[in-house]
C-alpha cells in the first residue's frame, strides 16, 4: 500500500515537472514568435509556431502566436490562413476567450464586400464571447475592433499611430514625464514579450529625457500644430493671391515646408524607438535564464491592458473639417484671383504732346486677333506734327485695348504666345530686343529698338499687357537708351489708361 502511494506521488511530481517544462517551452516559443514578427521575419515566426504545435500538440498560446504571424503579413491570403488557425484552435478549445476574441477581431476588421462570410461570422463569435466572458477585457477589445486599428499591423503608419497614441496617453495621465517613463518600463519588464509595451517603454524613455518638451508637445498636440501651420500657409496664399501678387509662391511653399520639418524629425525618433524595442525583445529572448525570469514575475501579471486605438477621434474629425475649410477657402480665393482682372478706362487724346492725332481703327486694328477683344473698348491713333506732310512718318503710334484678359501670362508678352502682335519683320531692321521693366500699372512689357525700313528713322516699340489691358507704342528714339525707351513707353501708356473708379 505504501509503495502504491509513493508511486502515485512520484507520478504526480513527474507530471508536474513535465507540465512545467511544457509551459516553459511554450512560453519560450511564443516569445520567439513575437520577437521574429517584430523583427520583420514573420515566415520564421510561423515556422517556429507550427513546429511547436506539431511537436507538443494543441496549445492556445501557440495558436494565437501563429495567427499573429500570419496577420503580420497584412495580405488577404495570410488573413485567410489566420482564420484557418483560429478555427483549428477553437476546434481544440471551443470556449477559449482569447481565441474567440482574436477571431472576432479579425472578422470585424474584414471588408464586408471582399469577405462577406468572414465578416458575418464576427457577430456569432461576439455572441459566444458574451456568453462565456461577459465582462472580460477580451470582449471589450473585440467589440471595439471595428472602429480601431490593428496594433499588430505591419503597416508602418499604423504602427506609428499606435505608438503615438500610447505615448501621448501615458504622458497625459502621468504626473511627470519621468513617472510615465518609469511606469511604462515596469509594464514592459513584467511582460517582456509584449511588443506594444516594449515600444511604449522605449518611446516614453526617449521623450521624457531633459530638453524634450518640444517633442512631447508635438506628440500630444501635433494636430493643433498642423492646424496652425495650415492656417498660416493658407493665409499667405490668400494674401499672395489678393493683396501682394508680387510675392513669389516659392516663399509660401518654402515656409510651409520649413514648418513641417519638425514632424519629419518626430517620425525619425518614433521609428528609432520602435527599432530599439524590437532589438530589446530579441536580446531578452536570447538571454540565458529568460524562462526563469518570466516565471518569476515577468509573466504579465499586474500589467493593465492597453486600450484599442481608435481609427479617428473627435479631435481628428474636427481638424479634418478645419483643414477642408482651409482648402476650400484657398480654392475659392485662387479661383477668384484667376478670373479677376483690373478695370481701366481709355483716354483717347485728339492731340498729344503738341501733335495732332488721327484715328487708325477704321483701317488698322492691331488687336483683331486677341480673343474676346471688344473693338469699342480699343483705340489706335497716330500723332504727327501740325504742319506735317501727308506722307510724313508718325512721331507716335499708340494702340490700347481693355477687357477681361485674366488668362494673360508673362510668356504671352515675351514672345511665346500670339496675344501680343509684335512681328517686327515688316517694320525694319531690329537692333535690340529685351524684357523691359514693368509697364504702366505693373503690366509685363517687352521692347524693341529698330530702324524703320521706309524712312531709315531710328525707332522703338514697346508692348505691354496685364489681365485688364493690352497696349503698344511706337515712337522715334534717336539715342537708343533702353531706360529712356522704357520710361517713354510707360508714360505714354499711363496717359492713355486710367484705372476705373468703382
Amino acid at each position: 500500500m505504501r509503495d502504491d502511494v509513493l508511486d502515485n506521488e512520484h507520478d504526480d511530481v513527474r507530471d508536474d515537472i513535465l507540465d512545467n517544462e511544457h509551459d516553459a517551452v511554450r512560453d519560450d516559443v511564443c516569445g520567439q514568435v513575437d520577437v521574429l514578427v517584430a523583427a520583420g521575419r514573420p515566415a520564421e515566426a510561423r515556422a517556429a509556431a507550427r513546429g511547436a504545435l506539431d511537436a507538443g500538440g494543441p496549445d492556445v498560446g501557440l495558436f494565437l502566436a501563429l495567427a499573429r504571424a500570419h496577420l503580420a503579413e497584412d495580405d488577404d491570403d495570410h488573413d485567410d490562413a489566420a482564420e484557418r488557425v483560429f478555427r483549428e484552435g477553437l476546434d481544440a478549445f471551443p470556449d477559449d476567450i482569447a481565441l474567440l476574441a482574436g477571431y472576432a477581431e479579425l472578422c470585424a476588421r474584414t471588408d464586408a464586400l471582399d469577405r462577406p462570410g468572414r465578416h458575418a461570422r464576427g457577430a456569432d463569435l461576439l455572441a459566444r464571447l458574451r456568453e462565456v466572458a461577459p465582462d472580460s477585457a477580451e470582449l471589450r477589445r473585440a467589440e471595439g475592433a471595428g472602429s480601431s486599428v490593428s496594433v499588430g499591423a505591419k503597416d508602418a503608419a499604423s504602427a506609428r499611430r499606435v505608438q503615438s497614441f500610447d505615448a501621448g496617453r501615458a504622458f497625459a495621465e502621468a504626473p511627470t514625464p519621468e513617472a510615465a517613463a518609469a511606469q511604462a518600463a515596469q509594464w514592459a519588464a513584467a511582460a517582456p514579450h509584449d511588443l506594444r509595451l516594449a515600444v511604449l517603454a522605449e518611446t516614453t524613455a526617449a521623450f521624457a529625457a531633459p530638453g524634450r518638451t518640444w517633442w512631447r508637445f508635438l506628440l500630444r498636440r501635433g494636430l493643433e500644430f498642423r492646424g496652425a501651420v495650415g492656417a498660416v500657409v493658407a493665409l499667405l496664399v490668400v494674401v499672395r493671391l489678393t493683396v501682394l501678387p508680387s510675392v513669389p509662391y516659392g516663399l509660401t511653399v518654402g515656409l510651409g515646408l520649413l514648418m513641417g520639418l519638425p514632424f519629419l524629425a518626430l517620425r525619425k525618433q518614433l521609428r528609432a524607438a520602435r527599432e530599439r524595442a524590437a532589438e530589446r525583445m530579441a536580446a531578452a529572448s536570447a538571454e540565458p535564464g529568460q524562462e526563469g525570469e518570466a516565471a518569476d514575475g515577468g509573466d504579465g501579471s499586474g500589467v493593465p491592458e492597453l486600450p484599442p486605438v481608435p481609427r479617428a477621434t473627435r479631435r481628428e474629425y474636427a481638424f479634418a473639417g478645419f483643414g477642408f475649410a482651409l482648402l476650400l477657402a484657398v480654392g475659392v480665393a485662387a479661383y477668384a484671383s484667376s478670373v479677376a482682372y483690373p478695370r481701366y478706362d481709355i483716354v483717347a487724346h485728339d492731340t498729344f504732346r503738341g501733335l495732332k492725332g488721327f484715328d487708325l481703327q477704321e483701317e488698322y486694328d492691331p488687336f483683331g486677333a486677341v480673343p474676346d477683344n471688344d473693338r469699342e473698348a480699343s483705340t489706335a491713333k497716330i500723332y504727327v506734327a501740325e504742319d506735317a506732310a501727308p506722307d510724313a512718318a508718325a512721331e507716335y503710334l499708340v494702340a490700347v485695348t481693355t477687357g477681361d484678359f485674366h488668362e494673360m501670362r508673362e510668356s504671352y508678352v515675351q514672345g511665346e504666345g500670339d496675344a501680343i502682335p509684335m512681328n517686327m519683320t515688316a517694320a525694319g531692321t531690329v537692333h535690340d530686343t529685351w524684357r523691359a521693366a514693368a509697364g504702366p500699372y505693373g503690366a509685363w512689357m517687352r521692347c524693341f529698338r529698330y530702324t524703320e525700313a521706309a524712312t531709315g528713322t531710328p525707332r522703338a516699340m514697346c508692348a505691354w499687357a496685364d489681365k485688364g489691358s493690352i497696349g503698344m507704342v511706337l515712337f522715334t528714339a534717336q539715342d537708343g537708351n533702353q531706360d529712356a525707351i522704357e520710361e517713354t513707353a510707360r508714360s505714354i501708356g499711363a496717359d492713355f489708361l486710367r484705372p476705373a473708379q468703382d
